[in-house]
C-alpha cells in the first residue's frame, strides 16, 4: 500500500495567465457558514457551506465547478460577485481585493464581474420587456436609454435572437430563449469574467448543446472568462479548460481536463465520471461503475478527518483523523487532496 501524503503546507496548481499575467481571479480561504435553523425553539448546528475554497482562472479561462448537489458550488459562485458575503477568506478581482468593498465601491467592479443564473425565467423580471432586461446594467451605469436599447438590440442578435424581439416579456419565450436572454444581459457591459451557475440544468438535453455551443462561442470572440458551475461532468468537458471538483465544501481536485478526465486521481472525481454514460455501448458495459455508499455527509456536521472517508473505497485510519490538504499528482497540471491519490 502506498504511504499517505504528508499532511504540510499545500501546493495548489495555480492558474497563469498569457505571458505570465497573474489570474484574473484569485480565491483564498473562502468559508461560508450559514447560522442553523431554530427546532422546537433551539438553536441547530451552523452549517459550513463553503469550508476554505481555494481557486485561480486566468484571463481568457473556462474553469469548471462542479459536484453533487449541496456541495457549495453555487454557494461559492454567488461569493464571487458578492451576492452572498463571505465568512472569511479572500476575493482578488483583476488584482484587487473586493471581499469587503462597500455597495458604491462595488458598483464599478460590477461592469467586469457578472453572473447567469440556472433558472432562466425565474431570473428575468416578468414585468418588464427584453429591451429594459438587457439594458438595465447599462442604464444602472449610466448610459443613456437610447444607447441602452441599441445595445440591448445588438446583444440580442449576438446570442442568436432578433430586434422584433425586444417589446416581448420573459413568458413569450422558451426556456432556451430565455437563457440567451440572461446571457445577452450579462454581456451588456463587457464584463472580463462571468460565474455561470449551473446555466444548462434546467433546460432540455438538445437546447443544452446550444447554450454550451454559444457560450463557448462568446467566450473566444469576446475575451470573456467563465466559471462554469455544474454537475454534469459531460456538459463540463465540452465547455472548461480546467475543472475543479467539489466535496462538502472543499475543492478535492482541480487541474487540466484532459488529464483530470483520463486519470483521475481522488476516488471521488473517479466516482463521478464512472457515472458519465459512454457513447460506446459496449465500452459502456465493459467499464467498472463506482458505487458510492450512503449520502453526502450534512455540512452541519462534518466528520473528522477527510471529509469523504464515509464513502471512499480507499479509506484507511489516517483518512479518519487527518483533512488532507491539495498536492500536487500525475505530470503536475493538478492537485488533489486525498492521501493515497491515483498517480498511475
Amino acid at each position: 500500500m502506498n504511504a499517505p501524503y504528508s499532511n504540510c503546507s499545500p501546493s495548489p496548481i495555480r492558474s497563469s495567465g498569457i505571458g505570465g499575467a497573474p489570474p484574473l481571479l484569485s480565491v483564498r480561504g473562502l468559508v461560508k457558514t450559514f447560522p442553523g435553523r431554530r427546532v422546537l425553539g433551539r438553536a441547530a448546528a451552523p452549517v459550513r457551506a463553503v469550508d476554505g475554497v481555494d481557486l485561480e482562472l486566468a484571463a481568457g479561462e473556462t474553469l469548471g465547478l462542479v459536484g453533487e448537489s449541496g456541495c457549495g458550488k453555487s454557494t461559492t459562485g454567488r461569493m464571487l460577485v458578492r451576492l452572498l458575503e463571505p465568512t472569511s477568506g479572500t476575493v482578488e478581482f483583476e488584482g484587487r481585493d473586493i471581499t469587503h468593498l462597500s455597495p458604491r465601491a462595488l458598483r464599478p467592479v460590477r461592469r467586469r464581474l457578472q453572473i447567469i443564473f440556472q433558472d432562466p425565467h425565474a431570473s428575468l423580471n416578468p414585468r418588464r420587456t427584453v429591451a429594459r432586461i438587457i439594458a438595465e446594467p447599462l442604464l444602472v451605469q449610466g448610459a443613456t436609454a437610447p444607447a441602452a436599447r441599441e445595445r440591448a438590440a445588438e446583444l440580442l442578435d449576438l446570442v442568436g435572437l432578433r430586434a422584433e424581439h425586444l417589446d416581448r416579456h420573459p413568458y413569450q419565450f422558451s426556456g432556451g430563449q430565455a437563457q440567451r436572454i440572461g446571457i445577452a444581459r450579462a454581456l451588456a457591459t463587457g464584463p472580463r469574467l462571468i460565474v455561470a451557475d449551473e446555466p444548462v440544468s434546467a433546460l432540455d438535453v438538445s437546447v443544452q448543446a446550444q447554450v454550451v455551443h454559444l457560450m463557448g462561442r462568446l467566450g473566444a470572440e469576446m475575451g470573456v472568462s467563465f466559471l462554469f458551475i455544474a454537475h454534469d461532468l459531460s456538459v463540463v468537458k465540452r465547455v472548461c479548460d480546467r475543472v475543479a471538483v467539489m466535496y462538502l465544501g472543499r475543492v478535492v481536485e482541480i487541474g487540466d481536463k484532459r488529464e483530470l478526465y483520463d486519470e483521475p486521481a481522488h476516488p471521488y472525481t473517479r466516482a463521478l465520471l464512472s457515472a458519465v454514460p459512454l457513447p460506446d455501448p459496449a465500452a459502456e458495459r465493459r467499464r467498472e461503475r463506482i458505487l458510492l455508499l450512503g449520502d453526502p455527509p450534512s455540512p452541519a456536521a462534518p466528520p473528522s478527518g477527510c471529509g469523504f472517508h464515509p464513502r471512499c473505497p480507499k479509506a484507511q485510519a489516517v483518512c479518519r483523523t487527518e483533512r488532507p490538504l491539495l498536492r500536487v499528482v500525475g505530470s503536475g497540471a493538478r492537485t488533489a487532496a486525498c492521501h493515497f491519490p491515483e498517480t498511475g
